[in-house]
């Protein structure tokens, strides 16, 4: 079986060069984008077509709603399965998308948590009874953990409470004691290269397409259906429509603040993938197609 992983910045031709790809090495495709795990958020994440999702099995696309709540963890668990799914059907795995923290969490790994009783479970949900009083205790305990840990964020409120119950370490002191190891090793890492300025032209025309699509009428149904409050819809797309719905801003100037923060959250995901992958495999998009299936030809040929 072959894994490999396609990076780049938005709007760089990362989804079309993986469709590509999987079709010619009998491959299932892994998505690490934040906004395509949501269903319904379509226009905004820019996530494959339906017809592109029923020709080709895709992994991490359509699985919550979108006040549902997503965390690396949770994409660490869905990896595993993905990978016992791709050695049953004997397919190989293209993991593929913007959100670049995934696939360094499958590199570096994550700490095991200790083992977690039905005890400690009753005693954290009564203390979860009182989430304030809950999170000045474990910040008293662990003010360098928690000081990133929004107070009213539950849900890693509980994951901290219940490390510290089962195993009476703040979750620093935890970590330290079990520190992460690798889930996936040499992975071979396709980045897109692709200068700034193609960048930004390509997302303006991007941005024109959405709008086109009707992006102003999916932000209007996801506010409806599941308000303002969900992290998913303080994403760039979204967060611009709500300014222009309210007024406050116009129409060409919403498109335009689309655009620029497109390009700023761009810019950002060609640093981090910069800095933070070994021998990654780095050319132009229209390069890059015969590069990874050679790779694969070669790798097969050695099995």
């Amino acid at each position: 079986m072959i894994q490999i992983a396609i990076i780049g910045p938005t709007a760089s031709g990362k989804s079309d060069l993986a469709i590509k790809i999987a079709k010619k090495t009998d491959a299932y495709i892994l998505s690490i984008d934040s906004l395509s795990i949501y269903k319904e958020i379509d226009i905004v994440s820019a996530k494959p077509s339906q017809k592109e999702l029923d020709e080709l099995k895709h992994f991490g696309v359509n699985l919550l709603n979108p006040d549902e709540y997503f965390s690396v963890d949770i994409f660490i668990d869905l990896y595993k399965e993905v990978l016992l799914r791709c050695q049953k059907d004997k397919k190989n795995l293209i993991i593929v998308g913007g959100t670049s923290f995934y696939l360094k969490s499958l590199i570096s790994g994550l700490s095991d948590i200790p083992k977690i009783d039905d005890a400690a479970k009753k005693r954290v949900e009564k203390k979860l009874l009182n989430l304030q009083k809950s999170y000045n205790f474990l910040y008293k305990l662990d003010a360098e953990y928690m000081k990133n840990i929004s107070a009213n964020d539950r849900y890693r409120i509980e994951k901290a409470l219940l490390i510290y119950e089962a195993s009476k370490l703040s979750v620093s002191e935890w970590f330290r004691a079990n520190p992460p190891k690798p889930i996936i090793e040499n992975l071979a890492i396709y980045n897109i290269e692709v200068s700034r300025e193609v960048l930004r032209q390509r997302i303006k025309k991007r941005t024109l397409k959405m709008v086109e699509l009707g992006l102003i009428d999916e932000v209007c149904r996801l506010e409806q259906r599941y308000t303002r409050l969900p992290h998913s819809m303080n994403s760039i797309g979204i967060v611009e429509v709500l300014e222009y719905l309210d007024g406050k801003v116009s129409l060409e100037k919403m498109i335009e603040n689309i655009s620029t923060h497109t390009a700023q959250l761009a810019k950002r995901q060609q640093t981090f993938n910069r800095t933070q992958f070994e021998n990654t495999i780095n050319a132009p998009l229209e390069e890059l197609e015969d590069v990874i299936l050679d790779f694969c030809h070669n790798s097969y040929s050695l099995t």
